[in-house]
């Protein structure tokens, strides 16, 4: 039996804000669901972020983040540079935190340090600042997210969300096998889990 099939999972990745927004809002709509790290870039059908055709859309793109950030009575965002970052050690971490229980914790921190203190995670000073607000030893941290395991369980998180049909994040899968893609689909998910 697969180990999480019992309760719903969040899929994220730190990269990208709109799972930042999706991650601000999950304890309260998804209380009892697992968040599980995975790297966007090796789902099907993921946006990396980097394929804007123009400085507008750029622009765009950032506006509307900024405005639903602002209707949720969030911080600001101050952008990470560069955008998007190279998430690759930050999600390394993210997945040792997952294994030692400490995964919502430290994934808030780090969104919080990437989008609201504008820091790039591609940067292992800011991501081991998110690490310590969580109270989580930087040695730790640092040996945690060097182990081939660590970068294994990483691989087999991302391999498994894509079998249940995710395929961009922030999602959110659901025991019954239904996938709920984008910030916007957290009510979503939420309201069907309650029905």
């Amino acid at each position: 039996m697969d180990p999480g099939a019992e309760r719903a999972a969040f899929y994220f990745d730190l990269f990208n804000p709109e799972a930042y927004l999706a991650a601000e809002r999950v304890l309260e709509r998804l209380p009892g669901a697992e968040w599980i790290p995975v790297r966007a870039p090796d789902l099907p059908g993921a946006d990396t972020l980097e394929g804007f055709r123009c400085q507008t859309d750029v622009e765009a793109f950032r506006d509307r983040i900024e405005r639903l950030a602002a209707r949720r009575g969030l911080q600001p965002l101050r952008w990470p540079d560069p955008f998007p970052s190279d998430t690759a050690y930050a999600m390394r971490v993210a997945t040792y935190a997952h294994q030692i229980g400490r995964a919502v914790a430290f994934s808030l921190a780090a969104f919080r340090q990437a989008f609201a203190a504008g820091r790039d995670l591609g940067v292992p000073d800011n991501v081991l600042i998110a690490a310590a607000a969580c109270e989580l030893h930087p040695n730790a941290v640092a040996k945690g997210a060097a182990l081939a395991s660590v970068a294994r369980a990483l691989k087999d998180a991302t391999a498994l969300a894509a079998a249940r049909g995710v395929r961009d994040v922030p999602a959110v899968w659901l025991p019954d096998g239904r996938v709920f893609h984008g910030d916007d689909a957290l009510d979503v998910a939420s309201a069907a889990l309650i029905a």
